[in-house]
């Protein structure tokens, strides 16, 4: 009977790998931790309204372990990161519990549309989460349509195809320098210009730190803590490295920001946030192209960035304060832009969830479930509309497909709302009665959560 389902399930993977239509275009699929364009918008159709963990369920599955990362999509497959086996319990403060030691490995799993398990690959040992909402599986995948590229609180960055191989595989601490950052690490990778890119940004390390050089290469040096890197998505071939370093209060240098890659000025431009500071960085060398200060002038300590910055239409939207400001910043031009950058900036912000921008309208929610309506350009509210009131918190970013926002919030409820250019309607407010952190993924009319313990996936009968 085992051989049997072995051979079963081999001949489902021969025709769902087959079957993915890798030529799909990039917007009907979810290729990346903030969607298609990094915005947190999802292509148009109609999309499931109410439902719970039990109604207008298609599918769901059992995941092996823990993980916070948001789901990847493309063609008919589905791209998990999650622990395999288990992890140790997150401890907020104080050093690790001798018997606190994780036994799982750092996990990639495929699915197909349908919740068939594909595959699964193990990657080596898990670093496990140290926040309640953490993991050692926070970072999302991404995906081309030919590869799929993971990262982990290990340090671990992998890059595999479509049928399971292992294309190449490698560690940033080890061969850049340790991970200081203080909570776990949260920034997804980004794959473009043929490259998978990272942002690494922490705390300088301490005196006598130091990085081994047993495998160095050129750009392989000690002494740098904050960088940016590209590696071949073909070989892993290192492409380039280049350090983003400013000096900071303590911990305000720590982000768990991710990166967006926009078309500027002619040319792809990695926009990175954290430290301060806002950055344009050229696809191609890595080399910075101009930067943005100023978001700090006291320079209040413990100002880490958690929130990415969205950008669209020329206009960056930056979260900073740890939820006290947003700004929107004009990007582009040369050197440091920041005398004339600032196009608007609001006493009220958000500290975990990131923005989202469609049809010319920023759509920011905050951690205790407010939600502002802005005009990009100019940053005058539209609207704002407040989410049930409730000690738990709102650390998933928001979705919007058409016209209908999703906002999961950490207890596993799930509120739907109808925006329009007059407000927000409340549609549902579902209980998937599990922990939620992960974006809620809207995909072809059906929408996938993730969840704590099981991947749903939530169509209309």
């Amino acid at each position: 009977m085992a051989l049997l389902n072995r051979q079963i399930a081999l001949s489902v993977l021969a025709i769902s790998v087959a079957c993915v239509p890798c030529t799909s275009p990039a917007g009907e699929n979810w290729p990346q931790w903030r969607g298609p364009l990094g915005t947190g918008v999802g292509a148009a159709g109609q999309y499931p309204v109410e439902f719970s963990k039990t109604e207008g369920v298609a599918w769901r599955v059992a995941l092996p372990g823990k993980g916070s990362s948001t789901p990847a999509v493309w063609g008919e497959l589905i791209f998990v990161t999650c622990a395999i086996g288990d992890s140790p319990e997150p401890q907020d403060f104080g050093p690790p519990k001798p018997n606190n030691v994780s036994t799982a490995q750092d996990g990639l799993l495929c699915y197909d549309l349908q919740g068939n398990e594909l595959w699964r690959r193990e990657l080596g040992p898990e670093r496990g989460g140290k926040h309640r909402n953490g993991s050692g599986c926070n970072p999302s995948p991404a995906t081309d349509g030919k590869h799929v590229v993971v990262y982990y609180k290990s340090g671990t960055l992998a890059c595999f195809d479509f049928h399971g191989k292992e294309l190449w595989k490698t560690n940033l601490p080890k061969r850049f320098g340790k991970d200081t950052l203080w909570w776990d690490l949260g920034t997804s990778p980004l794959i473009a210009g043929g490259c998978a890119i990272v942002a690494v940004q922490q705390s300088p390390y301490g005196q006598g730190e130091h990085v081994d050089q047993a495998a160095a290469n050129g750009n392989e040096t000690t002494g740098s803590s904050s960088y940016l890197v590209a590696f071949d998505l073909d070989t892993g071939k290192l492409r380039w490295r280049q350090l983003r370093e400013y000096t900071c209060t303590e911990e305000t240098d720590q982000s768990y920001s991710t990166p967006q890659v926009v078309r500027s000025g002619g040319k792809d431009v990695i926009v990175t946030w954290g430290a301060d500071h806002l950055t344009g960085h050229d696809l191609d060398t890595g080399k910075p192209l101009w930067e943005c200060g100023g978001f700090n002038p006291r320079n209040d300590r413990n100002w880490r960035t958690i929130a990415s910055a969205t950008v669209a239409d020329g206009i960056a939207v930056v979260p900073y304060g740890r939820g006290k400001f947003c700004a929107g910043i004009k990007i582009g031009g040369a050197g440091d832009i920041t005398k004339n950058a600032v196009s608007w900036e609001k006493e009220f912000g958000t500290d975990v969830p990131t923005a989202i921008i469609h049809g010319g309208k920023v759509y920011l929610l905050e951690d205790t479930g407010k939600i502002h309506c802005l005009d990009l350009q100019s940053g005058n509210e539209l609207w704002s509309a407040n989410l049930p009131r409730n000690r738990n918190k709102y650390y998933s970013s928001p979705s919007l497909a058409e016209n209908q926002l999703y906002c999961a919030r950490e207890d596993g409820m799930v509120f739907v709302g109808q925006v329009s250019d007059s407000g927000y309607k409340e549609l549902a407010a579902n209980d998937m009665g599990e922990r939620i952190i992960a974006i809620p993924v809207p995909i072809r009319g059906k929408l996938l959560l993730r969840g704590d313990e099981h991947l749903f996936c939530i169509a209309d009968p």
